[in-house]
């Protein structure tokens, strides 16, 4: 026996036609036989929801009004009286667990796919972007709502009670199963109404006995229960119990939900159609026509008690209480209260789909359950409003309002209420879905899972995600990031499978994105649940995002690496990894250093750009190479002349940049080389190893294999690096392949091995479409993996002993260039190139093995090292030196030859050295060249200046005032030696100036002004070069008279006229005068070492007088006179001589004053003629003029009233032509009137430059025409006794 409820109800969206599965045996009824299981409720369900079977089209309906409609579909759900009962929540949680878990364990195999393309994921359907057992687990969580006290959607409507035909006394049967005591407990404690449709079944088992005691029985019940409500099933009516025939009969139920069990029943197809057809019959004849017949008696209770005008008043004075109590489900509703009437008034018409008549109900209704604040019931009636609303379509804005009230009042229940608000929501999304309004719908679902447990949570995120992805346009970052909180929920709940899935399903948002952090969080979690679940390749390669991680924390980073090692450990092996970002390898750094006829003394020079050199080496290399394009023009390779070429023997290197992106050290060993040598040429034309090595997306998936380039020790050598790289640490490491045997190298990648345990490797990504600009960067900084290897070259390697990276302004070195042949082969035909002779300068062969600085002294100087003025002057500004051509560097042997080194000027300066050498045997290559480069930082020393100025008591002598300033920090210098180049000047100190000795060393930061005088020892005037005392070298130092350096013989007198040059250059105004050339010495103490550098050389060139006068006079005449003037006055006999300083003729025009013009006079507080007559100061420092004044003090204007002590005779104004460089003398004389010192200085000088014929004069650098006042000159006048 079993009793069966039968309960329409209502789907997803509210309309009859969803069925649920049937619960278990009713404890108290006597269980069927093993071959009834047909008629159990399960089985029946199929038959009673299905529409093929329960096709209602053609039965009317008719509810409230008196118009009849048609259902287009209608289901039943068939459940057992002992389930007619309120879950328990844990318990019904539990239920819904295995739905979820059960596609968890079917998601495994889904898992071992790619992650899903966003292409893909867009062009899906929404029916395969959510997986349809969510789907079945929303039916079963709304499901765990059954039988609530607040809503009659699941009380029941009919019982059903089935007897076996082979019971005894079945008609008491039945009257004990519908016993008061039996009866579920919600119908007798008056929440269900127990009063409900009754129809009995008498179930016969044809393989049990005849049919006619299933008639009998039959015909008994009807008698005693009713004709219309009894009926006989007559089952297992097959002849057999298994076979295909017996299968073949379920085929067209198995969709419905049945199956043959073990082939054990013996149910014809007969017995199945006679199953469909009370059951149909059940329905339409039955449960309908009762439900009809309830809403018609029940509406007319209600518009008898509660419709109207006065019933609603009395309605609500009667509600009209503030001592209500507050309670979640507010007061106690039986099944016979009106408002419980209104409701299952409200829910018939609704299963019956009279949506109008149900909405009224429930607005009348929601009135009467807000003013008793049964607010559980009051979000239960705006649930079924909202979704009145929507299914009539009236109002869209109403239909969300309602849902809005129904979802926050069930919330604010508290835990009663939350699994409601559940169902509320999940109803409230899939209307706007059905809508359109995805984005909305997500935001439900989002309200919804933050009220529910992880597991439930994780699901409703999951479709609140699909709703960002299906709304336009699709929001892709809001469906990685529920996605990412789905799996999160997952993983909680331990659903590891599922936690993978949704988080694959949103790696394709945060690939191409700069969202580091969830970018990590998502490729770790994956891993790490990958190597839970055991499958280990996967988890590294999601690992393997995250080693880099160059933003996270310390710790962060830790976790990352230690879980990366311990999947990769547990695989038992190392691990090959394309591109692998542990350590990081910047390829924009990549450089390739090879050498074909160009060399290089070290791996610096190679960058300095090809431009330079080829700039350099323009005199140094033969012609004939110069006018072909490439030397490979002449040889039989011709057809790879726009290849690089390497050499045998040679190493080819590569640098590239490491960087440890993390906060940890890392060990990286084995790094070196990948590469390929093919012995043949005509491998150049073919692709590099078959690869596409131009960087693109499809090289980075396909990972091609690393086991193709393995060493080849025959052919090639690789070099091996191991580093350790520090937090954070970048370095620069240099890789070699070195070419044993003649062919085509290529230069595929670098492979490294990361702690030992997993080898990285990267293939190279060159672009062979990049053209290189003519002069920029030349073939080194290609980027070309193609070498065409030729066969070994002599080479010579080449360095410079001592050569200073840092010096002071003026520092004075003799170096050794070293040169060595490491080839079997000689060299010869060496020369050599300097970029910059003003630093380096090629010294000579008998520079070889001399002692420096005593080398430069004077009487250590050979006649040899002497050069001519000439020789100087026509080839100062060659930089080509030719070694002797007898020198030829044998195999092996080595070549010593001297270099001098001066530090011209402070800055920074680059010196390129290039050396040619020729090939002592024949070979493909007829000439090399070795390229060295030099970065040289020169810091100030002394400055020193030079101020000169005519002197005005001889001709040609000049007063010189030299300013040093030490400029250095900390260094101490002592001046040596101050010389004037070329033999024409002498250099000696004042007569009565003995201070130039004063001052030996000049300290750090100090400042010192040495006076001296210089003669043209080339004058007629000049008595020391007639007594053979005139030198132009004058020591500064005591004792260092003997000690003087030759300024005029090598390498001071080549350093000099490269500076003399370079000045020249920037020199401005008018012709020079002199050179100087200051020798001074660094100073050490007992404290501070002697500095390295020991002798330093400053060269001022170009030093030109103040005054720039084209003539030169001085007054000539005595000094001192005895005169007796009580008898004449005194006259006096005076010459004016006059000397021509230019290459042009010049006329002269002397003109003489008894009193000098007003506009020219100037008073001087000294001047002897300030007053008429007396004794004045004749002391002859005032004849030492300083190198401020501009002009000679003149006298003061007399006074008009007084008479002139002296007039001037003889003649006021002569006139003179000077040929060039020549001397004339004019007289004068002077009657003086009384006894004193007189200036005789009041005279006027007035020329014009006539140029010679054919020759220009540059108006730049002298005065055509000009003037000017006399020099003073002073006569004592003495009265005789």
């Amino acid at each position: 026996m079993e009793t069966v409820q039968a309960v329409p109800k209502r789907n997803q969206y509210g309309q009859s036609s969803s069925s649920l599965p049937g619960a278990l045996p009713d404890q108290i009824t006597t269980t069927v036989h093993h071959r009834h299981r047909a008629l159990r409720s399960p089985e029946i369900t199929p038959f009673s929801g299905d529409p093929a079977y329960a096709d209602l089209s053609k039965v009317p309906v008719r509810t409230a009004s008196e118009v009849p409609y048609r259902l287009q579909m209608f289901k039943i759900r068939m459940v057992y009286a002992s389930d007619v009962r309120k879950e328990d929540c844990e318990v019904a949680d539990e239920r819904i667990k295995p739905v979820v878990s059960e596609a968890n364990e079917k998601a495994l195999p889904d898992l071992l796919s790619d992650p899903p393309q966003v292409e893909d994921v867009l062009q899906k359907p929404e029916a395969e972007l959510c997986p349809l057992w969510i789907k079945k687990f929303d039916r079963e969580l709304m499901r765990t709502l059954s039988f609530s006290e607040h809503e009659t959607f699941d009380h029941p409507v009919a019982c059903l009670l089935v007897v076996s035909s082979m019971d005894k006394e079945p008609v008491n049967k039945f009257v004990d199963l519908f016993n008061t005591n039996q009866l579920p407990s919600l119908l007798n404690e008056g929440i269900m109404d127990p009063q409900i449709l009754k129809h009995y079944l008498v179930l016969h088992d044809q393989q049990e006995g005849p049919q006619d005691i299933a008639v009998n029985i039959l015909a008994e019940m009807r008698s005693t229960l009713g004709l219309n409500d009894c009926k006989l099933l007559c089952i297992n009516s097959s002849t057999e119990a298994g076979g295909s025939n017996a299968d073949n009969s379920w085929l067209p139920y198995k969709a419905l939900g049945l199956n043959n069990h073990d082939g054990s029943c013996f149910i014809s197809v007969d017995d199945l159609n006679e199953i469909k057809d009370f059951m149909q019959d059940f329905v339409s004849n039955h449960i309908i026509p009762y439900m009809e017949q309830k809403i018609r008696v029940l509406n007319q209770q209600v518009a008898t008690t509660r419709k109207g005008f006065r019933n609603q008043i009395k309605n609500l004075w009667w509600r009209k209480r503030d001592d209500v109590p507050e309670a979640p489900n507010g007061p106690m509703y039986t099944f016979t209260s009106i408002e419980s009437q209104i409701r299952v008034l409200g829910d018939f018409a609704f299963m019956l789909r009279d949506y109008e008549l149900a909405l009224s109900n429930y607005r009348l209704l929601a009135t009467d359950y807000k003013l008793d604040k049964a607010w559980k019931r009051f979000a239960g009636v705006q649930e079924m409003s909202g979704l009145c609303y929507f299914i009539l379509d009236q109002s869209r804005k109403d239909a969300e309002y309602c849902m809005e009230n129904a979802f926050s009042t069930y919330l604010r229940i508290g835990s009663s209420g939350q699994r409601n608000a559940t169902r509320c929501g999940l109803w409230w999304a899939e209307m706007l879905k059905t809508r359109g309004q995805y984005r909305e719908a997500s935001n439900v679902y989002f309200r919804v899972s933050n009220e529910e447990p992880s597991l439930h949570s994780a699901v409703l995120l999951e479709q609140a995600a699909c709703c960002y992805l299906l709304a336009n346009p699709p929001m892709l970052r809001k469906y990685g990031f529920h996605l990412i909180l789905a799996g999160n929920s997952y993983y909680v709940s331990d659903q590891k499978q599922h936690a993978v899935r949704v988080y694959r399903n949103a790696l394709f948002v945060y690939k191409q994105n700069p969202w580091s952090y969830i970018n990590n969080h998502v490729h770790f979690n994956v891993g790490r649940w990958y190597g839970v679940l055991g499958i280990l390749d996967v988890a590294i390669k999601h690992l393997l995002e995250v080693i880099a991680c160059s933003h996270q924390s310390l710790t962060t980073q830790n976790m990352f690496l230690n879980d990366f090692f311990h999947y990769v450990q547990s695989m038992g092996k190392k691990f090959d990894v394309y591109k692998l970002q542990l350590p990081v390898f910047n390829m924009s750094s990549l450089k390739v250093i090879y050498e074909d006829h160009r060399t290089y003394a070290s791996d610096a020079d190679v960058g300095v750009s090809e431009s330079t050199w080829q700039e350099l080496e323009e005199e140094l290399i033969p012609s004939s190479s110069i006018v072909r394009t490439n030397w490979l023009d002449t040889q039989p390779m011709r057809k790879y002349k726009d290849s690089c070429i390497c050499v045998a023997g040679e190493a080819v290197k590569l640098n590239v940049e490491l960087k440890n992106p993390l906060q940890i050290p890392v060990a990286v060993s084995g790094i070196s080389l990948i590469c390929q040598l093919s012995t043949t040429l005509d491998a150049l034309s073919s692709d590099v190893s078959g690869l596409d090595l131009d960087g693109g997306e499809d090289k980075v998936n396909t990972k091609p294999s690393i086991s193709m380039f393995e060493t080849d020790g025959d052919k090639f050598t690789l070099s091996k690096l191991d580093i350790v790289l520090g937090g954070g640490e970048s370095k620069r490491v240099q890789l070699d392949v070195t070419p044993k045997v003649e062919g085509i190298l290529k230069l595929v990648g670098i492979r490294w091995t990361l702690s030992e345990s997993v080898v990285g490797y990267q293939y190279f990504e060159f672009d062979a479409q990049k053209k290189i600009k003519k002069g920029k960067r030349g073939p080194r900084r290609s980027l070309n993996n193609s070498l065409v290897v030729i066969k070994g070259l002599p080479k010579l390697t080449g360095s410079i002993d001592r050569m200073p990276t840092k010096a002071v302004a003026g520092d004075l070195k003799l170096l050794t260039l070293n040169l060595r042949n490491h080839s079997e082969y000689a060299v010869k035909g060496i020369k050599m190139k300097l970029s910059s002779p003003r630093f380096l300068i090629p010294g000579d062969s008998s520079d070889i093995g001399l002692e420096f600085p005593d080398c430069l002294k004077s009487h250590m100087q050979s006649e040899s090292s002497v050069i001519s003025s000439k020789t100087l002057k026509d080839n100062f500004k060659s930089l080509l030196f030719a070694f002797p051509q007898d020198i030829e560097i044998q195999t092996g042997a080595a070549l010593s030859w001297p270099i001098w080194f001066h530090a011209a000027t402070p800055g920074n300066v680059s010196l390129y050295i290039s050396l040619y050498y020729e090939m002592g045997s024949s070979s493909d290559i007829k000439y090399r060249t070795l390229r060295m480069h030099f970065n040289l930082e020169v810091l100030p020393s002394l400055d020193v200046s030079f101020s000169i100025s005519t002197s005005s008591s001889r001709l040609q002598e000049y007063i010189v005032r030299m300013d040093v300033m030490n400029k250095t920090p900390s260094e101490s210098f002592v001046l040596h030696q101050l010389s004037c180049v070329g033999g024409k000047w002498a250099v000696s100190a004042l007569p009565l100036c003995s201070s130039i000795n004063s001052v030996e060393t000049v300290s750090e930061n100090q400042a010192v002004s040495y006076f001296f005088k210089i003669k043209d020892c080339e004058a007629d005037s000049c008595k020391e070069a007639e007594s053979g005392s005139c030198t132009s070298d004058m020591a500064l130092c005591p004792g260092s008279s003997t000690d003087l350096f030759d300024i005029a013989r090598s390498p001071l007198a080549d350093f000099h006229y490269q500076e003399r040059y370079r000045q020249g250059k920037v020199a401005k105004g008018p012709c020079s005068l002199l050179d100087f050339v200051l020798i001074s010495k660094a100073v050490g103490n007992s404290s501070k070492p002697t500095p390295d550098f020991e002798l330093l050389s400053h060269h001022t060139c170009h030093c030109s007088s103040l005054s720039q006068n084209p003539i030169w006079w001085l007054m000539e005449g005595p000094r001192t006179i005895n005169h007796d003037f009580s008898k004449s006055y005194c006259e006096v006999n005076l010459q004016l001589v006059i000397h021509n300083s230019e290459a042009h003729k010049i006329l002269v025009r002397v003109v003489t004053f008894d009193v000098m013009p007003e506009k020219s006079q100037t008073v001087h507080p000294h001047d002897s003629t300030s007053a008429q007559g007396g004794w004045y100061d004749v002391s002859l420092e005032n004849d030492v003029k300083t190198i401020s004044s501009s002009k000679s003090t003149h006298q003061e204007k007399q006074s008009s009233k007084s008479i002139s002590p002296y007039v001037w005779c003889s003649l006021s104004c002569a006139q003179i032509e000077l040929q060039p460089d020549s001397c004339a003398r004019v007289p004068l004389k002077v009657c003086i009137f009384a006894p004193g010192t007189y200036n005789f200085s009041n005279y006027e000088l007035q020329w014009k430059v006539h140029p010679s014929e054919g020759r220009h004069v540059d108006e730049n650098e002298k005065l055509l025409s000009g003037g000017g006042l006399g020099h003073p000159f002073y006569v004592t006048v003495l009265q005789s006794v």
